[in-house]
């Protein structure tokens, strides 16, 4: 994949339509009118909203315009009665980004010894959920990758198919998969059209009976967020933990995830 000006018009497009389409007409205070073939507001209202050329907003959604002004961006999301979280996501898919082909991260060596030095759980992720570093206490509580195939040591892909993390989270699993599955959405999105990004998400909706629902949704969820976790374990027992995430300054897209104890 060659270097691009701005993000990826997939990416773009595609949450451009998926904001329209949950929109109702009142809740922007249109009269709803005749009967509706599709869900959402239709192309037309949404570009009279933010005042600008229907054709314009078209090429938007169909991908065959990048790099809208900042104006529009800002236009756009009010017309589409975007969260700050959203308005966030719209601004970074629209921004120039000279994007190219997903490479997979290499931790460095002293980061690598920082993880395995600390005695709880521990692992570094890159911007695909592929978990590229980690210690013995992760092995131990949340899954061993160092026993799995290279192509499965990625977050989505032991938390949607390998029946022993919904065990491990339990009655948690659906808020946590779908959380993530947000995370991993808006990251996915910015690399729209890359095959790296495209196959893990279609192997998910391959493999996960609840991925294709959450996928369409188009959930957006930020990342680094610190948080509680309960976790099953099938020896220990109910395990309450702290969690945080840090990004490198080595590598902003890696991620370290800590677990502490609670």
């Amino acid at each position: 994949m060659t270097g691009a000006a701005g993000a990826a018009p997939g990416g773009l497009g595609d949450f451009l339509r998926s904001r329209r389409e949950r929109l109702s007409p009142e809740a922007v205070g249109l009269a709803g009118g005749r009967r509706r073939r599709t869900p959402g507001l239709r192309r037309e209202e949404v570009a009279e909203l933010a005042d600008i050329g229907v054709d314009w907003y078209i090429r938007l959604e169909q991908g065959r315009a990048v790099c809208p002004s900042a104006g529009t961006v800002e236009a756009l999301a009010r017309a589409l009665r975007l969260d700050p979280v959203e308005h966030a996501h719209l601004r970074a898919l629209a921004a120039p980004s000279g994007r190219r082909g997903f490479v997979r991260e290499t931790v460095p060596d002293a980061i690598r010894r920082l993880v395995e030095s600390l005695g709880q759980p521990a692992y570094v992720t890159g911007r695909r959920w592929d978990v590229l570093a980690w210690n013995a206490a992760a092995a131990d509580t949340v899954a061993d990758f160092g026993r799995l195939p290279d192509a499965d040591r990625n977050v989505l892909v032991h938390l949607l198919t390998d029946p022993g993390a919904r065990r491990l989270f339990g009655a948690a699993w659906p808020d946590e998969a779908r959380r993530v599955v947000g995370q991993f959405r808006a990251a996915h999105d910015l690399w729209a059209g890359d095959p790296a990004f495209a196959g893990l998400a279609e192997r998910l909706r391959r493999d996960s009976p609840e991925f294709a629902g959450w996928w369409d949704a188009h959930d957006i969820r930020t990342g680094g967020e610190a948080g509680r976790k309960e976790l099953h374990h099938p020896r220990r027992g109910l395990l309450r933990f702290e969690y945080a995430t840090f990004q490198a300054n080595d590598d902003p897209a890696l991620r370290l995830t800590v677990y502490t104890p609670v």
